[in-house]
């Protein structure tokens, strides 16, 4: 297949960008279905001439539905989108991108979906859904599943997909609760991914952050405890990446602690620690849930975000594991690289 498409590219070079641009119409309308015409042209910067002409040759094919609401992909449209994914890959150089990245940041894997989260927010879905796919093969009887919290995570969760029943599995927040957005709170994700995995899970029911003699008091409670023992055994972890400059402010810390952190140089946050560009911890809240031992030591570790302003507090991350596998947007994987 890699031999004809390059041949197709010298013989009949057309060809190839119209299977392009094909294939990032069909993928768009999947994210953002139902989506109309003028919209889609909008997103994907193609005029809507062309888009009315490639989507009546999309809906011959049965490979969309279009209505007054907007147009939608069928399920063999969908099944196509997944069969022509790595294909695309090599064909848009992401394949060639992605070893790139992986050796320069010398982490154990980078998978890439194509575009900018800049550009297009839906890209978030099509990150997610990769994420998601990459953790349910990294699976094994008696993992324990550290999640964290946030917008990513939540969909994330939402990606998952599974008929095959994980009992021996049990899912855990990485972390305590933080904000007041109940949804995107670890707690949440975790019964959204423990009940489309049919396994088990443990919720931790404790704010984030605490002061230290309230730790010391909640920490001893039973519930709490277990919960704890587990997240101490995580075999595989997925979390979010944090602008340290956006988690101060998310976390609602005093203006004179954000200046501190910001003084320091933090470029980055997980799991309570603040990271200059060096991957050095320049701040640690007083926080529950796990830790640097247990970041470092899983499995399987899995990194997910989107959007290239997140790539500086990912490479700082990326120093103190390497054993990560990354999902990010391709803009994102650029940004590392000029960064590095």
């Amino acid at each position: 297949m890699e031999n004809l498409l390059k041949i197709q590219k010298k013989l009949i070079p057309q060809a190839i960008e119209l299977m392009e641009r094909r294939y990032s119409i069909l993928r768009q309308i999947s994210l953002s279905e139902p989506i109309g015409r003028r919209t889609l042209s909008s997103i994907l910067e193609i005029s809507e001439r062309i888009v009315r002409s490639e989507t009546e040759f999309l809906k011959e094919q049965g490979l969309i539905y279009v209505a007054i609401s907007g147009m939608t992909i069928t399920d063999e449209g969908e099944l196509l989108l997944d069969e022509l994914k790595d294909i695309m890959k090599d064909l848009m150089g992401l394949s060639q991108l992605q070893d790139k990245v992986k050796e320069k940041l010398g982490i154990k894997k980078v998978i890439l979906v194509p575009g900018s989260f800049e550009k297009n927010n839906s890209l978030l879905t099509d990150v997610a859904k990769y994420g998601a796919e990459y953790f349910l093969n990294t699976l094994k009887d008696g993992d324990t599943v550290s999640l964290t919290g946030g917008s990513t995570m939540l969909e994330f969760a939402n990606c998952i997909k599974s008929d095959k029943k994980y009992n021996s599995i049990t899912v855990v927040p990485a972390r305590g609760s933080m904000g007041k957005d109940v949804q995107m709170q670890s707690n949440n994700i975790v019964s959204i991914v423990s009940n489309k995995l049919n396994s088990q899970y443990k919720l931790l029911n404790i704010p984030d952050e605490l002061g230290e003699k309230a730790m010391k008091t909640l920490i001893q409670e039973p519930e709490i405890k277990r919960t704890l023992d587990y997240i101490e055994k995580t075999n595989v972890l997925v979390f979010g990446i944090g602008r340290a400059d956006e988690m101060a402010k998310r976390r609602k810390l005093p203006s004179e602690r954000i200046k501190e952190i910001n003084s320091k140089g933090a470029v980055g946050e997980a799991f309570g620690y603040y990271f200059n560009k060096n991957g050095d911890i320049v701040y640690k809240l007083n926080t529950v849930g796990i830790d640097l031992d247990a970041f470092r030591n899983g499995r399987e570790t899995i990194a997910i975000f989107a959007g290239a302003r997140k790539a500086e507090a990912f490479i700082a991350i990326s120093k103190i594991n390497k054993n990560i596998a990354l999902v990010t947007d391709e803009e994102s994987a650029y940004r590392i690289l000029e960064l590095l």
